[in-house]
């Protein structure tokens, strides 16, 4: 590995062939986000479809992986199903560790197995097998078969996967990373099944040397000191980010029943604490993490014969909940995790299938749609019929839910109801904060509420000032795309401003990464933006549905005017930005 070259390994599916190579750049793009764009300018098709088996499927990992707490994340980038445009896709689990242990700085992807297969890379190996048998598995069955399959550097190792929906093709199917973390936005389970590729194992099994310099030594325990013993990271172990839920409900910004409301009083039933006391059985972490933000819950099926009970454990954060919850109008806890839990089998993103099902469950009710394309009965607050209905979602069980799984606005087209499809991008976050929110969310990169700041912003301010809002937008987004060059979880932020990176940098190694974050920051931006544009983002052909105009927040009705007003400047900065 040098500080100079990234080292990438690239395996060609078609020929089963596999190659090192050794790329310039790393002053430029630093890695992580910086990276994945980069490689692909070097192997993408802007002018081909998304599933074309020339387009990457790429894995990138940062300079301080494995050198520094919390930089535990991967970017995952691909040409979505969604749009057919660049996007990026962030995870966790030991997928950032076991890329770094086996020595390279990103897995590229090209070409298109023969037959559905896993691919198992390492620091002196690569293999692809026949794993036609684990057609329409879904991702835990997968998981435990891959680990028998592939025995080679057990605990040491990173096992992706996808499930049906991602074979399939689905636009909403995420990739499954070591059981309780995703690549959960934007399709990157489509984009692995286009290759047919039902697994990447990733073999940490190499030794790295870590510097021994006393001050690396030191600002490492300055850091581990901020993530372990101050008060920055305390939420997201305690009761995790589930704690948001109260707090949105009382500023009337928490998605209810489609979005129909933004408050509710039932919130008492599904808050963090209620969670916590209730269902959590234990607290988990990606590698690289002394936090544990990863709360694992639990709910139990009586074998009605016999005093039996089956255990299910099942990973929650907010958003997840936010999706098979309050969007559904479920209140039960333990009945929220038996929806998710079927998300997790069919390896669909919750948020995509969470906001799916509310607008069909609407679309039910306002008689647009019914039993013959639901399958199912669908009702607000029926957790069972929403537990066959994702089935039903991540299988394509008929033409409806194979149009759904394409993204709610498409079936909309086809069905009515476009006005209430809650889409920003692709289907939203859980943040009903304001226009700045929306707006920001429905032209962001990755349409993920840490795209940007926004969803802050809104519950700090309640003036109508376009050019301060999307000036904040725009100086906000450096820095975040800066860190996930790193790549560093964003939970991590407030860990990792500016002085405390440019010291890590410095003692690791990277001085001119740490000594020009402005320039490369601003440089890998506008990269990011200029590949998006290359592969067709328009944000004058992005629409938001009626129903954000509709949303009342603790600042009172959404103001249309200010929203539209917002997306069209902000739109026209982002294009003068990739024009530079």
């Amino acid at each position: 590995m040098s500080r100079d070259h990234y080292r990438v390994l690239v395996v060609d599916l078609e020929s089963g062939k596999s190659r090192i190579e050794k790329l310039d750049g790393r002053d430029k793009t630093a890695g992580g986000s910086g990276l994945a764009a980069q490689l692909y300018q070097n192997y993408g098709k802007p002018e081909l479809d998304w599933n074309h088996p020339e387009q990457p499927f790429i894995l990138a990992i940062g300079p301080l992986t494995g050198i520094f707490p919390l930089m535990s994340k991967t970017i995952c980038s691909f040409i979505s199903p969604y749009h057919s445009q660049y996007t990026e896709s962030h995870g966790g689990g030991r997928s950032a560790l076991a890329l770094f242990f086996a020595g390279y700085d990103a897995l590229v992807l090209i070409g298109q197995a023969s037959v559905l297969s896993c691919v198992s890379v390492g620091s002196n190996h690569v293999q692809i097998k026949d794993t036609s048998f684990m057609k329409g598995m879904n991702a835990m069955g997968a998981g435990k078969l891959i680990r028998r399959i592939f025995k080679k550097a057990s605990g040491h190792r990173s096992i992706l996967r996808i499930g049906p929906s991602g074979e399939i093709g689905s636009a909403m199917a995420c990739i499954n990373v070591d059981s309780y973390r995703h690549f959960g936005r934007m399709g990157g389970g489509a984009a692995l099944g286009a290759k047919r590729i039902k697994g990447i194992i990733i073999n940490g099994d190499s030794g790295r040397e870590i510097s021994q310099d006393k001050a690396y030594a030191q600002v490492f325990k300055e850091v581990y000191h901020k993530v372990t013993s101050t008060s920055m990271m305390k939420k997201y172990y305690n009761l995790g980010t589930a704690v948001n839920l109260q707090g949105l409900n009382d500023i009337r910004s928490l998605p209810w029943y489609n979005l129909q409301k933004t408050a509710d009083p039932a919130i008492s039933h599904l808050t963090g604490e209620v969670f916590a006391d209730q269902t959590l059985l234990r607290n988990g972490a990606c590698s690289g993490c002394p936090v544990g933000c990863i709360h694992l819950g639990f709910y139990r099926d009586r074998f009605k014969e016999e005093a039996r009970y089956l255990y299910h454990q099942v990973p929650y954060d907010y958003e997840p909940i936010f999706a098979a919850g309050t969007m559904l109008g479920v209140t039960n806890c333990f009945d929220v995790l038996r929806v998710l839990e079927e998300l997790e089998l069919v390896s669909l993103d919750a948020m995509s299938g969470g906001v799916a099902l509310a607008w069909a469950t609407e679309a039910t009710e306002r008689g647009l749609i019914d039993e013959c394309q639901t399958i199912v009965p669908l009702r607000f607050g029926d957790a069972t019929a929403y537990q066959q209905a994702v089935q039903h979602l991540g299988r394509g069980s008929n033409d409806f839910y194979q149009l759904l799984g394409m993204g709610t606005l498409k079936a909309a087209q086809e069905y009515g109801g476009e006005e209430f499809g809650c889409v920003l991008g692709q289907e939203m976050a859980g943040y009903a904060t304001g226009e700045l929110f929306f707006a920001a969310q429905s032209l962001g990169f990755r349409h993920s509420h840490l795209d940007t700041g926004a969803y802050s912003w809104d519950q700090k301010n309640d003036q109508k000032d376009v050019e301060k809002g999307v000036q904040f937008l725009l100086d906000d987004e450096p820095g975040r795309v800066f860190l996930t060059s790193m790549v560093a979880c964003l939970f991590a932020r407030s860990v990792y401003d500016n002085e405390q990176l440019a010291k890590c940098l410095a003692v690791a190694g990277y001085e001119n990464l740490a000594q020009n974050r402005t320039e490369i920051s601003e440089h890998i931006r506008k990269l990011r933006w200029q590949v998006r544009v290359q592969t067709g983002f328009n944000p004058d052909e992005i629409t938001i549905p009626k129903r954000f105009h509709e949303v009342e927040t603790w600042k009172g009705k959404i103001d249309p005017c200010f929203l539209d007003e917002v997306k069209s400047a902000y739109g026209k900065r982002i294009m003068e930005l990739a024009a530079k």
